[in-house]
Formats: C-alpha cells, sequence, structure tokens
C-alpha cells in the first residue's frame, strides 16, 4: 500500500521535467522504497506486539485500503501531464500529451519487481549463512555474521564488479571524446593563442574541450562592433590533461604561457576553473570578452575528462588539487608585480569548476592582498562558502536567492538581475553567485529524505512549479534523479546557464568599462 502511495508521489512535478521513460524509472524506485518501508513499518509494530486486525475487519480494511491507493495511482497518473505541463510552461518548453500512463506504470512494475527480487536474493543470502554458521555459533552471533558476510558480499559485486566495470567503461568513453579531434576546432595561426606559433603548448595536448575554447570567441572587430567602442583582442591559455605530468607542472606551464603572450600587461586577468570534462561554458567567456572590450587574459587548466559528477564521485580531491596550483602559481606571479600596473584578477568557474575555485585557496592566502572578485555559477550544493552563506543569509530573503548583510562584499542573482538590489554600494572585493532556482545541482539537499528543503518555503523561484511539494524518501528521489538530468532544460533555467545573465553578472563584478546600460542591454539581445 504505501509503496502504491510512493509511486503515485512519484508522479508530482519536482525541479526538472521528466520523459515518460524517466518518469517510469524513478516510479518503479519509488515504488520499492515505499514498499521497504512499509515492511519495515510492518515488521516494527509486529515486534512491538501491538494489535492487529483479524479475519473480516482485517479483510475489509485491506480491500479499502488497496481501493484507495489504486485510485491514488489512478489520479496521478491523469494528472501527471498536467504537473509536467505546468513546469514546462515555467521553462518555455512545449507541452508533451497525457498518453503515456499505461507505459510508466507497466515500467515502474516491472523495475519494481526486478530490484524486488535483488532484495529477497539478498535476504535469501542473509538467511542461509545464518542457518549455515548458527550450526558453529550461537543464533544472534550467526545472525550478525551472516548480515555482515552478505552485505560484504553484495558490496563487492555492486561496487568491485558491476560499479567498477561501468566507471571504466565510461572512463574510455570520456577519453575517446577527450582526444576527439573537430573541423570546428583548428590549429590557431596566432602567435598570441595557445596551441599556435611559438607556444609552449603543444595543440595535440589540449584536448577536445581545450582546443575548442582556445579557436572559439569574439575578435576585437566583433566586440568593437557590439560596443561602438575600441577593443583588443581576447588572450585565452589552455593547458590540458594531457599537457604536463602533474597539476604542480600543468600550473608551471600556464603561468610561462600567460607571460609568453603578455597577459600580465591586459588590465584584467580571470582566472576560470574548468567543469570536470574540462569545458569551460562560451556563453560565460563570450559574455567576459565582450563587457571587458577584450581587454582580458583568461587561463583555465583541466584536471579531468570526465562528467563533472563522475570527478565528483571519482576524483573529488584532483580537481581542488589543480585549481590550487593553478591559484597559487598565478597569484604567486601577480602579488610579485606593482600594484600599480598589473591587471586585475578575478576568479570564475560552473558546477564542479565554482566548487573547485572556492577550493583554490584560503583567506590566510589573501588576506594581505586580495583579489579583485569572483563569480560562480551553479555552485553544486556541497560547495562550503556557498552553504555558509546561504545558512546565514538575512531573515526574510528566500534560500534560492539570499541576501547577506548589506550587500558590500556577496550578492545572489538569476534570471532577472538582482545585482542592483543592495541599498550598499560594491566594496572593492566582490562574490557573485549566479544560480536558478530550478538548478538542482545546486540545491539538491540529501536531507530531504525527511525534512522540507528550506528553498522550498514560499514563495518559491520564478521556474520552480507551484505542485512541488515536499513528501518524505519520494522528493528525495526526485531530486537524485533531478541532479542527472540538470542539463536538459533549455538555457536560462535547470544547470543551463544563458549568456544575457552572464552579461548581467560579469558587469557587475567588474563595473563594465566603457558600457551604458543602453549598450549591456543591447548586448544581451544580439546574443553570444
Amino acid at each position: 500500500m504505501i509503496g502504491t502511495l510512493f509511486f503515485a508521489a512519484s508522479l508530482t512535478p519536482s525541479l526538472v521535467p521528466r520523459s515518460p521513460v524517466i518518469q517510469g524509472l524513478l516510479g518503479g524506485f519509488c515504488l520499492v522504497a515505499g514498499y521497504g518501508t512499509g515492511v519495515l513499518l510492518r515488521s516494527l509494530w509486529l515486534w512491538l506486539e501491538l494489535p492487529v486486525f483479524e479475519g473480516r475487519v482485517r479483510a475489509f480494511g485491506n480491500g479499502l485500503a488497496i481501493l484507495a491507493c489504486t485510485g491514488a495511482s489512478a489520479l496521478a497518473l491523469w494528472w501527471a501531464s498536467g504537473w509536467q505541463n505546468r513546469l514546462r510552461a515555467l521553462m518555455d518548453m512545449p507541452p508533451v500529451d497525457g498518453g503515456s500512463s499505461l507505459f510508466i506504470a507497466g515500467l515502474a512494475f516491472g523495475l519494481f519487481l526486478v530490484l524486488l527480487l535483488i532484495g529477497r536474493l539478498i535476504r535469501f543470502t542473509a538467511q542461509s549463512l545464518t542457518f549455515r554458521l548458527g550450526r558453529l555459533v550461537p543464533g544472534p552471533q550467526a545472525a550478525l555474521f551472516g548480515i555482515a558476510l552478505t552485505a560484504a558480499l553484495f558490496w563487492m559485486i555492486g561496487n568491485g564488479v558491476l560499479a567498477a566495470s561501468a566507471l571504466r567503461l565510461l572512463d574510455a568513453s570520456y577519453q575517446k571524446l577527450n582526444a576527439l579531434f573537430e573541423e570546428a576546432s583548428p590549429q590557431p595561426t596566432e602567435a598570441y593563442k595557445t596551441g599556435g606559433p611559438g607556444s609552449l603548448v603543444a595543440w595535440l595536448g589540449l584536448g577536445r574541450a581545450g582546443r575548442e575554447f582556445v579557436s572559439s570567441g569574439p575578435n576585437a572587430m566583433r566586440i568593437s562592433e557590439l560596443s561602438g567602442l575600441t577593443a583588443r583582442e581576447p588572450l585565452r591559455v589552455y593547458v590540458g590533461l594531457n599537457s604536463a605530468e602533474n597539476p604542480v607542472a600543468r600550473a608551471e606551464l600556464a603561468l610561462a604561457e600567460l607571460i609568453r603572450i603578455g597577459a600580465f600587461d591586459r588590465a584584467n586577468l580571470v582566472i576560470v576553473t574548468p567543469t570536470g570534462t574540462g569545458w569551460v561554458d562560451p556563453e560565460s567567456q563570450t559574455a567576459l570578452e565582450h563587457v571587458l572590450r577584450g581587454d582580458v587574459a583568461t587561463v583555465s587548466v583541466q584536471y579531468s575528462y570526465l562528467a563533472s559528477w563522475i570527478a565528483l564521485l571519482t576524483e573529488p580531491a584532483y580537481g581542488a588539487e589543480t585549481a590550487r596550483a593553478v591559484f597559487a602559481a598565478v597569484y604567486g606571479h601577480w602579488t610579485r608585480l606593482p600594484s600599480e600596473s598589473r591587471p586585475r584578477l578575478f576568479l570564475h568557474g560552473l558546477s564542479l569548476g565554482a566548487y573547485n575555485s572556492d577550493l583554490s585557496h584560503d583567506l590566510h592566502q589573501v588576506i594581505a592582498d586580495p583579489y579583485a572578485g569572483a563569480l560562480w555559477a551553479g555552485p553544486p550544493f556541497a560547495s562550503q562558502t556557498w552553504r555558509n552563506i546561504t545558512a546565514n543569509r538575512n531573515a526574510g530573503s528566500p534560500a534560492w536567492l539570499p541576501r547577506f548583510r548589506d550587500g558590500s562584499v556577496i550578492r545572489f542573482t538569476a534570471q532577472q538581475n538582482h545585482l542592483g538590489d543592495s541599498h550598499k554600494p560594491w566594496g572593492p572585493y566582490r562574490i557573485i553567485f549566479l544560480q536558478y532556482a530550478s538548478d538542482a545541482i545546486v540545491f539538491y539537499d540529501p536531507r530531504s529524505l525527511w525534512r522540507r528543503p528550506a528553498w522550498m518555503a514560499q514563495p518559491m523561484g520564478p521556474d520552480v512549479s507551484p505542485d512541488f511539494v515536499w513528501i518524505p524518501i519520494v522528493t528525495f528521489l526526485q531530486l537524485t534523479f533531478d541532479v542527472m538530468l540538470a542539463t536538459l532544460p533549455p538555457k536560462g533555467h535547470g544547470h543551463v546557464y544563458a549568456f544575457p545573465h552572464y552579461v548581467d553578472a560579469w558587469a557587475s563584478l567588474t563595473d563594465a568599462p566603457g558600457w551604458t546600460a543602453q549598450g549591456l542591454e543591447r548586448l544581451k539581445r544580439s546574443g553570444p
């Protein structure tokens, strides 16, 4: 009964719209989670020797409960497409029809049976081991050893065989993708570009993401056309995972390449920490170079070629190690330059890049000579600075768009530009968090298993469905699926950040030298 109710609850919307296949898979996991919860509660009830109904009363109660649960599931399946379409409308997505109810229910029940069989197999193994061990040791000890051996056995099968094989397959796939050469990313012929003539970094070692980063972006003519002002050629430095043996060597190589192309003679210098695949969001980079009229040098160093969520699971410390090495090398050189002639130094990262950029330094390292500021977009829920600031936000401000103290140092923004809402002007050191209320990477909360997340309090974000309600266990499973699907919504929603919102953030962070408000609006309408 509880499993059926959990299945019905899984059909309610969460942060990311779902296809019928995803909804069926989610429904299957919720069905088995509810079933397991029901088994646990029933066992606890019987263990406490609480009264139970018998005979006709029990039969009548069971029939009534089955009828109610079946009715609830049927109604939820009937309403499901409406819930999804209201969420899709908030994200400017086309509606879906409601003809998938039987497919969703069938897929959910099929997955439930598979998971139930696995659970029964685990129970059978534990009982068998307990029975055999019971011939050698007392009963309680046999049960304890039987459970421990079963857990160890299935952990080795699941983690040591299945998970390891899946990771090896993913690793090989992403490695091939990283090595892929594309016609859209030709080797540069300009000496001031990484991989070009005289470069200290070989084009071959940049990886797919690095080659895309170096070969793309606006030139001085394009920037001048949009701004109506003089512009310079933006400088981009990238060091791939295969460019040097370890993070420190790659950081030193990046610094040497910056010095070679004269990056420290520019007015602005930005350290961009990439995502897990080594990708740098072109929407952000293009916005940055337009806002600063090309008078900027950007450096990025790859630490992985895996998707961010895989990198976070398999090598969480490696990204932070690389980010610290890059910051130490660049910042160390920057602090040795005359303060009146050196560039302004900024940090930037998206997703796992924001997480590792935050970990690239500590307060004691920079307090004597701070950099100018940081723009962190879509910071993962585990980001410590983001968590602390959100937890200590000003009373009355929503968790999805906090206000922190007087706003002179830290500000948050979303689709609508809120960076000018503060009553106090910016100070010399600035941090901006760009986040959408529908971004599950940011707002995933493991504690949603047993309590409602703070960001679900009213009023909720502009692209969060008003039909989204907190349900114990179910909401946790919904958000877990949302994390894996966070990049599927269109630009400007979920974990897909849009050019106009980057323009607002970079303009506020850097003061957009030479730009007028009308010019920035024109730039946002032009697109990347």
